[in-house]
């Protein structure tokens, strides 16, 4: 977990899953994982894929273990295999990350303007009372003014999500299009650009996963800088 390149992570992993002992489940399934993550940020992905699902078999954190498997497979360009992965993660995970494994998916889905059944998974995931409520809230208003409806007090909805720890980071994608919805263009393009900027600086499978976002955020800047 500490190895500083995808290399490193790569080989410990094997030389673990090598082992001629017996390996508990969680020392199994967590050597898988960063298995995964070092395909992954090789942008292998169908492998990142098929070794994740492997993990997902071993009993821990499967749902968790999922998501990973989504990721690979939205960033091969496999989306129904990623919408697949996600409602079974939200279908046997436990209800403290329910909630967590619909927004996923809701924003998956509405990347991919697939509205209707993105307002679907987010209105699952805003019935939630987590810490994170705020911005699956804002990201079902998001989705819901994508699909075409009216949605009013765009600024309520803004302000409920700068006020939480959720407006930071993944919050701020969320943020930038809300306020470009809103028509306060030097508003989203700050969000945007600090979206941006913040999510290229983190580890790289981060980035990877975030791909998505990051183009439709530089799509949306553009839009800003053009008017």
């Amino acid at each position: 977990m500490a190895s500083p390149t995808r290399a490193e992570r790569a080989k410990w992993a094997k030389l673990g899953l090598s082992h001629k002992g017996t390996l508990d489940e969680t020392t199994h399934a967590m050597l898988l994982r960063q298995l995964y993550l070092a395909l992954f940020e090789g942008r292998r992905f169908r492998e990142a894929q098929a070794i994740a699902l492997q993990a997902s078999e071993v009993g821990v954190l499967s749902d968790v273990l999922l998501q990973d498997a989504a990721r690979a497979a939205l960033a091969s360009g496999n989306l129904e295999d990623a919408v697949a992965h996600l409602r079974e993660a939200a279908r046997t995970g436990p209800a403290s990350r329910r909630a967590f494994h619909f927004w996923t998916l809701g924003s998956v889905l509405f990347l991919a303007h697939r509205y209707e059944d993105a307002i679907a998974a987010l209105g699952r995931a805003a019935k939630s009372t987590g810490g994170e409520r705020s911005l699956y809230r804002a990201h079902l208003a998001l989705a819901r003014i994508a699909g075409g409806e009216h949605v009013g007090n765009i600024q309520k909805t803004i302000d409920q999500l700068v006020a939480t720890p959720a407006g930071q980071g993944y919050g701020r994608f969320v943020l930038g299009h809300l306020a470009y919805a809103a028509g306060a263009w030097d508003v989203a393009r700050q969000y945007l650009q600090s979206f941006v900027e913040r999510t290229l600086e983190k580890p790289p499978a981060t980035a990877v996963a975030l791909e998505g976002e990051i183009r439709m955020a530089r799509a949306t800047l553009k839009k800003i800088g053009a008017r």
